[in-house]
């Protein structure tokens, strides 16, 4: 039961998140749909894990090269989601409380997605892997 809580919360958090990104976007004063690019970093973000994860071996080593250069990409893609907005409001292509908007909803989004990998990924009975 308490991986359906979990669940229920990580997805309840995920809505507030693109809820933010949404109001970035759609507001009538904000007017421009740039910042949705930012689902694109949403998406790739656990790529690398997914990847280190089938890829690296089996061993409970503190550390392999295969994981550490996934958290890297992923750390890259992390930022890069913080980043674009900032430079589209630099540019001018959005205004600041829109990008203030983004911002909120990425953080919002990407502790969503570290919560899903630290109560689904311990590798029990209740596990992603199992979808």
């Amino acid at each position: 039961m308490a991986g359906v809580k979990a669940l229920v919360a990580l997805s309840f958090s995920g809505a507030i998140g693109l809820t933010f990104l949404m109001l970035g976007c759609a507001l009538e004063y904000y007017g421009v749909y740039w910042p949705l690019f930012v689902l694109i970093f949403y998406f790739i973000c656990p790529i690398p894990h997914f990847i280190a994860k089938r890829v690296g071996d089996d061993s409970d080593a503190a550390s392999s090269a295969c994981r550490e250069l996934a958290y890297f990409f992923t750390t890259g893609i992390v930022v890069s989601a913080f980043g674009f907005p900032i430079i589209l409001a630099r540019v001018e292509a959005i205004k600041w409380g829109a990008c203030g908007l983004v911002l909120a909803g990425n953080a919002v989004i990407f502790l969503t997605i570290l919560g899903f990998f630290l109560v689904f990924g311990r590798g029990d009975d209740f596990s992603w892997e199992q979808w």
